[in-house]
């Protein structure tokens, strides 16, 4: 049995600031693979009570601490106080991870070589983002009164989120260096409207926009959206697609050289050697998860001449990584739109009755649905099959290797509700926007992605009216471990907004992936884990700038008392959130933050217990150790260790009246460190803060005072 004792040089959790929550925040579950920054990797075995005697013979005093199992059975027993020095464990897909052996020298390798990859990243990253700072980019006027006019024709009231973003996109348009923006928002929140604002602030200024889209039946629907909101504002909106002729094609790309278009939306092939712009000023790419490697490193290279503003609702792991490394710039649109309500999500063997039951549902209510079945080769079969199940509803078929008008035609048709039910593949996966379909039923939902399972999802639930998706799955059909967890985050994640909670758990299920590299599922975190690897990136990022190292991921000092400071079940029976509500407490860095976390915690569970009072009395203490250089403070029998960092220096004299005071029976002085003897432990915290408040006044009575005035001799 090991008590964790933490290494002080081993990296800390940070804090980020940019709008998402580690994985580690997301709560535990037994029989979870963590990562113990300092003793690697182990099986979460949940929270357990431990009682230690708080001196010889002394009472008992009763901890919660978070138990993971190693290699061999072996056992570590973290303090809670110490929860931020644990993390999941996210890695490769499908494979489970080797647990680490408790003192074994294999885990410092991992770290060390992680560490050497993380650099020469780092450097790759770095040379990015100074040619992006270095560039020269056009820095745009403030909003003009035509702009306001048109901001104004918007017909919604933009929510609280969405109005951050299009001011987030506004400073950046208006910078002098290029734009890098990503904008994570739930499908139907306002991010094609951020967009539209973007691109008539450029547009006003005499340059050219091109929007990017995965999907010929996307770009169809961004034309009609951006043609609708800046048609009355002297802006041209063209389309560059699979839906227009050869002949219309070359029309536009003339009028793209010839700068007579001002708003060029298409797919891929906007990235083709034939398209040349005259003035290109913005590039807006939507969900640019969904284009390949080759267009991907055509993008990186656009990105370093333009203002580039990206889009998505479930972002890959790779755009994860960028984004909560703090090398791209996020926003993050997560208040959902007014009257807007979650889908209700059902996970259900696949059954006819199910079937005929969801579509006649939705007839009723004058709805439309989706039925997904994403084989090609059988979904003629699967669409007859329907009709004679449902024989009252009008059946339809959309894929990818249909025509290019029939495709339009039949897209069209179904948004002017000319039939019930459209049977298709996933084409359907990305901005589809008819307001009137709130069912959508996926065939074989085992057999996709998270990702896009939420895609999917998205396509319903667009209106005021409640939705449906029912995951189907074929009957005594045996699921992979992968793709029941998939289902299981959907079902999870049915909240408005949880888009990038779906993103991290994509992490989880997928594997993190290479930040620069061409796999989006790698194992190049396999062997830390993902929060660490990012911990270490950002930590070589900030070396390779020049920076010093982020305060808020340095470990606070640890503080060993023998005091109860545990949360009792009595207080928060469930143990996910006193798992959570120890995290908190762990992830606290400042006094602000410690008030406005002891406020919210007696706001929603009553006045706090003595046991949880002691652990923000710690947690007070713990700030002011790191503010004076105190590394540790521990006990062991009668004796308490008063530790501090090298070089600070423990003033006795100033101490020795504390000492005493308290009773202590002695101590031992060598210059970084005190130990003392105490007959009783029932004052032990307020002797231990009486000394470090001590210390705190010796040490700043030793800073030289500045001089506010010069002085000459006489």
């Amino acid at each position: 049995m090991h008590l964790s004792t933490p290494d002080l040089g081993t990296p800390g959790k940070p804090a980020p600031d940019n709008g998402f929550r580690f994985a580690s925040a997301l709560g535990l579950r037994e029989g979870d693979h963590v990562v113990h920054v300092q003793h690697g990797i182990g099986v979460y075995r949940g929270l357990v009570k431990l009682t230690t005697p708080t001196a010889e013979q002394g009472p008992l005093v009763e901890k919660e601490y978070l138990l993971i199992e190693y290699e061999a059975g072996d056992k570590l027993y973290v303090p809670a106080d110490q929860v931020d020095r644990v993390q999941k464990y996210i890695g490769s897909e499908g494979a489970a991870p080797t647990l680490s052996k408790l003192k074994g020298a294999a885990w410092a390798r991992a770290v060390a070589r992680a560490k050497d990859q993380v650099q020469s990243i780092a450097r790759e990253l770095i040379e990015l983002y100074a040619a992006r700072e270095a560039a020269t980019g056009h820095a745009y006027g403030a909003d003009t009164p035509r702009q306001k006019e048109m901001e104004a024709a918007f017909p919604h009231t933009e929510t609280p989120d969405q109005q951050a973003a299009i001011r987030d996109v506004k400073c950046d348009l208006e910078a002098p260096r290029p734009m890098d923006r990503l904008v994570v928002g739930d499908v139907g929140y306002g991010k094609t409207e951020v967009a539209v604002r973007a691109a008539f602030k450029v547009a006003a200024e005499g340059r050219q926009v091109a929007v990017l889209c995965p999907t010929s039946v996307l770009a169809a629907q961004h034309h009609a959206t951006f043609s609708e909101r800046l048609a009355g504002f002297g802006v041209t909106v063209e389309m560059l697609s699979r839906f227009r002729s050869s002949q219309e094609q070359q029309r536009v790309l003339e009028d793209l050289r010839e700068g007579r278009v001002d708003v060029v939306i298409g797919t891929h092939r906007l990235l083709s050697e034939d398209v040349a712009f005259k003035n290109l000023g913005l590039v807006i790419v939507d969900e640019e998860q969904r284009f390949g490697v080759t267009h991907k490193e055509k993008l990186k290279q656009v990105r370093k001449t333009v203002d580039v503003l990206t889009m998505t609702a479930t972002p890959i792991p790779r755009t994860l990584h960028a984004a909560v490394s703090g090398i791209r710039d996020l926003s993050l649109i997560d208040d959902p739109p007014e009257g807007r309500t979650p889908v209700e999500t059902l996970v259900k063997a696949y059954d006819d009755a199910i079937v005929k039951e969801a579509i006649e549902r939705e007839l009723e209510r004058e709805g439309q649905a989706y039925f997904l079945h994403n084989r090609v080769e059988s979904i003629g079969e699967v669409a007859e099959r329907l009709g004679k199940l449902v024989p009252g509803a009008r059946f339809r078929v959309a894929h990818g290797q249909m025509g290019e008008d029939e495709l339009e035609e039949t897209m069209q048709e179904f948004y002017e509700r000319r039939f019930d039910v459209l049977v298709c593949t996933t084409i359907i996966e990305s901005g589809i926007d008819i307001p009137n379909a709130n069912t959508i039923l996926i065939d074989e939902a085992d057999k996709l992605g998270l990702a896009q399972l939420y895609q999917l999802r998205g396509r319903v639930g667009r209106s005021d009216k409640q939705a449906y998706a029912l995951l189907l799955v074929r009957r005594n059909e045996q699921l992979t471990e992968v793709a029941e967890q998939r289902l299981a985050a959907l079902r999870e994640f049915s909240d408005l907004g949880s888009g990038h909670k779906i993103a991290l758990r994509d992490l989880e299920l997928r594997g993190a992936g290479n930040l620069l590299g061409d796999e989006q599922s790698g194992t190049v975190t396999a062997a830390v884990g993902f929060e660490l690897y990012m911990q270490l990136l950002e930590q070589a990022v900030r070396k390779a700038r020049g920076e010093k190292p982020d305060p808020h991921s340095i470990p606070l000092p640890t503080v060993d008392l023998p005091v109860a400071s545990n949360i009792p079940p009595e207080y928060i029976p469930s143990e996910a959130q006193r798992l959570l509500t120890y995290n908190q407490i762990a992830a606290v860095r400042d006094g602000a933050g410690r008030a406005r976390l002891r406020e919210a915690i007696e706001s929603r569970w009553g006045k706090l217990p003595p046991s949880l009072e002691n652990a923000f009395a710690l947690l007070r203490l713990r700030l002011r150790c790191r503010q004076i250089g105190v590394k540790s403070i521990s006990t062991e029998g009668k004796n308490v260790s008063i530790t501090c960092r090298k070089g600070v220096r423990l003033p006795l004299s100033r101490l020795r009246p504390a000492i005493e005071r308290y009773e202590a029976q002695g101590h031992s002085f060598t210059g970084e460190k005190v130990v003392l003897s105490i007959g009783s432990t029932d004052d032990v915290l307020a002797l231990v803060e009486e000394v470090v408040g001590t210390l705190a006044r010796a040490l700043k009575e030793k800073q030289p005072r500045r001089r506010t005035a010069a002085t000459t001799r006489p």
